[in-house]
């Protein structure tokens, strides 16, 4: 028998290893059970409602089995967390459900990894100990892996109540709302003989001061094409945030600032050379004669 800081490393790793494993399962199982919710409301859209109830249960079933892998992924963490109360011979108490459970439940999953994990933990804890994990003797696994492990058809109202969630997200009219409202008016009045005046007090029109008073509801008006939804929750990040990127800065690099300052230089330079060459110019052309040239005139007026 290998000593058991060994083994404890080798749990250690299958732990790791299964997490990531039952994280990707539940991703993939997530978009397949997209894709067949999108296929029910097509159904029931097309009036095939019998069709609609059978294939729904295999939603259901996924739904389970995906819950499951993450009651499973849970106790993986939770041992990892407590990688060092593996170390003594006998299993911890905080301990003795999430062992229990992975040696009840895992078999009856297709993640390798989490199998290989069960071989250690049995190797660890002895026979005995995963037999009774198998049978459940002692009652130590969560009730709620081995109901999700029971295998028995969904009832006919968690049937319905699928599909009408699928109806809702889709936007399909399911069930008629004439059949609904039938019903309804035909329970009412066998329900209350004098209910057709209860409706009429229902109808009455609100007045205007009751109207002005009413707040409107948040999502009136125009909604945006473009909508960003926020990260589900996780172990990782238990506060999720959209956090989107910063706007790109605007401010001129150092190579730009240089090419600004150089040519405004040469168009300093180029005005100071137009002002030179206009002031030479004669005194008809309206400009200012420099001084040498008006010393040339005074002479000229002496003589």
């Amino acid at each position: 028998m290998a000593p058991s800081s060994t083994v404890v490393s080798k749990i250690k790793v299958q732990l790791k290893l299964s997490i990531s494993r039952l994280r990707m399962v539940e991703q993939k199982d997530a978009a397949i059970a997209k894709q067949q919710r999108r296929a029910m409301a097509q159904l029931l859209e097309q009036g095939k409602e019998e069709s609609a109830r059978i294939r729904v249960e295999n939603i259901i079933r996924s739904d389970i089995s995906t819950e499951l892998l993450e009651i499973l992924e849970l106790y993986c963490e939770l041992l990892l967390a407590r990688i060092g109360l593996l170390e003594a011979k006998e299993c911890d108490p905080g301990l003795e459900e999430a062992v229990k459970s992975i040696i009840y439940a895992a078999p009856r999953t297709e993640i390798k990894e989490l199998q290989q994990a069960r071989q250690l933990l049995v190797e660890k804890f002895g026979k005995d100990f995963a037999l009774a994990a198998m049978e459940n003797s002692d009652g130590k696994v969560a009730e709620r892996v081995v109901k999700k492990l029971r295998v028995e058809p969904p009832d006919q109202e968690l049937v319905t109540l699928y599909l009408r969630e699928i109806a809702r997200t889709y936007g399909v009219p399911w069930p008629n709302r004439e059949e609904i409202t039938d019903g309804e008016v035909g329970d009412s009045e066998d329900d209350n003989p004098g209910g057709g005046q209860a409706l009429k007090n229902l109808e009455q029109p609100l007045s205007t001061e009751e109207l002005s008073r009413a707040t409107p509801p948040r999502d009136l008006g125009p909604k945006s094409p473009v909508s960003v939804a926020p990260p589900s929750p996780s172990t990782d990040n238990i506060s999720p945030r959209v956090r989107l990127p910063a706007p790109p800065s605007l401010k001129p690099n150092a190579k730009m600032s240089g090419l600004k300052q150089q040519a405004l230089s040469t168009e300093s330079k180029r005005q100071d050379a137009n002002g030179i060459t206009k002031g030479k110019k004669d005194v008809v052309g309206g400009m200012i004669p420099d001084v040498d040239e008006l010393a040339k005139r005074f002479a000229a007026l002496k003589k």
